[in-house]
């Protein structure tokens, strides 16, 4: 990839912050947006001793800073957004705002300024859909839009529509990926996220709590795996214009995983099912299975995840095994 100077929008937050690393390294310039709701500092220590790296502190809601920085870059990625069950089920107006005007404003300055972007959605496009593994174009199967649990997916999938249409109708050049369970070091155990949360239990060793039945089962990929996924579409001129699942397709049960994590973290703790209307409130909607095909994106790059599951613990543990050492030595919580 020649030179660039990119705009991650959401470039302090978990899967922003790596991939924000990763072009530093590769010699291109970055500028990070972020509003820091969920984004942290930290997770840019080390792009901030790069020269090439800039942060703005402001919201991708905010139409004329979203201009003014898409002007002064040669491609966009889109990673801001409101993420993670917990969030969606408690604020869906928030999730809605932000993830549909959000992205309404990044496309639309990167078609004023015909500039490539590429847009983060994610796995919750195809709801219900339990089939698979899941290809780009399987249904969409969703419940209820009185069920808060959809918001964020009837959102992601008006962000796709949207960039289609200005791909399609306007030459736009857009690319669209649907991140599943991305996971590895900088990810908050808030909002709902799984594997940070349940590791964190561990190691406390309090109850290992998993929601529902346990036998619902998810696909988890590495960080450095999804990032790799990224550069190299970013870099694919043939990308422009398609849809590319990215995951890792090893199926794990929730309940066998908080058994990995008590096995590999030597907990104590015990392992206690939570009803899903006790953990999210009545109504609240799952699929029992959901992993992806990514037989599209390895056929156009070659791209295959290659971190196991056994690797992306190890990493979660040695990770969260310091912040609670860091909580310990201030006498308060972190993060």
């Amino acid at each position: 990839m020649a030179e660039q100077k990119f705009l991650i929008t959401g470039g302090a937050g978990f899967v922003g912050s790596h991939l924000t690393d990763r072009l530093l390294e590769a010699g291109h310039s970055v500028v990070a947006l972020d509003n820091l709701s969920t984004g942290q500092l930290s997770n840019l220590d080390r792009a901030g001793r790069n020269p090439n790296f800039r942060f703005v502190q402001g919201s991708v809601l905010d139409e004329l800073i979203v201009d003014e920085l898409v002007h002064q870059c040669d491609t966009v990625v889109h990673l801001a957004a409101a993420v993670g069950v917990q969030l969606v089920v408690d604020e869906p107006l928030r999730s809605l705002t932000t993830n549909i005007r959000g992205s309404e404003n990044v496309i639309g300055a990167a078609h004023r300024y015909r500039r490539t972007v590429l847009i983060a959605s994610t796995s919750e496009i195809y709801g219900k859909n339990s089939a698979g593994p899941l290809r780009e174009d399987a249904d969409r199967i969703l419940g209820s839009p009185s069920v808060s649990r959809w918001a964020y997916s009837t959102a992601k999938a008006v962000d796709e529509i949207l960039a289609n249409a200005y791909h399609r109708e306007r030459g736009l050049p857009a690319i669209i990926v649907r991140l599943f369970n991305t996971v590895g070091p900088r990810q908050s155990p808030a909002y709902g996220m799984v594997i940070p949360r349940l590791v964190r239990q561990a190691l406390r060793n309090e109850p290992i709590t998993v929601f529902g039945d346990g036998k619902q089962t998810r696909c988890f990929a590495h960080v450095q795996d999804v990032v790799t996924a990224l550069v190299g579409l970013l870099d694919e001129p043939r990308a422009i214009g398609g849809t590319y699942n990215v995951g890792h397709a090893e199926e794990i049960s929730m309940y066998d995983l908080a058994e990995e994590i008590k096995r590999l973290t030597g907990s104590e703790s015990t392992i206690d099912l939570i009803p899903y209307e006790q953990a999210y409130g009545d109504g609240f909607e799952d699929m029992r299975r959901r992993v992806p095909d990514t037989g599209k994106i390895r056929a156009l790059t070659g791209w295959h995840p290659t971190q196991s599951l056994d690797s992306i613990l190890g990493d979660t543990i040695a990770e969260a095994r310091v912040e609670l050492h860091q909580e310990e030595a201030l006498g308060g919580s972190v993060r």
